[in-house]
């Protein structure tokens, strides 16, 4: 079973490394939060893929909740808060956007990898609260690089806020406050259901 855990987890790496291979060619694309989120989340199950075939070190619990956790959060905002895709601008694997392969496929298998492969019960109860330090440190770089280069993109005309929802320029800081609290609520209540199905779970994988 450890093998098919370990082609499932290179499988996910994979898919988020083909969805986020754009960035390689056009920087600004690392300003969206699903591109950087899929490329740590594309590493992390490169680890434990080879891990799992080779009997080596896992990744940490932590860190293996933490990428799970924003793997869900990805989901949720490609699922309800993103307009579809244009196949005329995305790129296409396999018959997919690579969009398709990094927002939506990707995170579903993470999840099925997070119940089904992993051991369980190793959360600590503070993990809910740390795993979410990504989410200002990641609104401060998006706010410090729109202050130093506001017409650098990644979105239409050249704006450099990547989300119509964190757009500071059109919202005022007020809205934007309140966008991000919304957030933060939102983060910490997915992050509270991954704790809680961790702790549901039986300790031992329930494949493997």
């Amino acid at each position: 079973m450890r093998f098919i855990a370990g082609l499932w987890r290179l499988a996910i790496a994979a898919m988020c490394f083909v969805g986020t291979y754009e960035a390689w060619s056009r920087p600004e694309f690392w300003t969206y939060f699903t591109f950087q989120a899929g490329f740590a989340l594309g590493f992390v199950m490169l680890w434990a893929g080879a891990a799992s075939i080779l009997k080596g070190v896992e990744p940490p619990a932590w860190l293996k909740g933490c990428v799970t956790l924003y793997a869900v959060v990805t989901a949720v905002v490609a699922f309800v808060a993103m307009p579809p895709d244009d196949p005329a601008y995305v790129p296409q694997v396999l018959g997919l956007m690579t969009n398709t392969w990094l927002h939506r496929i990707a995170p579903i298998m993470a999840v099925v990898d997070f119940v089904l492969f992993d051991a369980h019960r190793r959360f600590q109860w503070h993990y809910m609260f740390s795993w979410l330090i990504y989410f200002p440190v990641y609104l401060a770089f998006v706010l410090v690089r729109a202050a130093l280069f506001p017409t650098a993109g990644p979105a239409a005309g050249g704006s450099p806020y990547p989300y119509a929802f964190i757009d500071l320029n059109a919202l005022g800081w007020a809205q934007f406050g309140v966008n991000c609290g919304k957030l933060a609520i939102g983060f910490l209540v997915l992050s509270l259901i991954v704790f809680v199905i961790d702790r549901i779970l039986p300790s031992k994988p329930l494949l493997g």
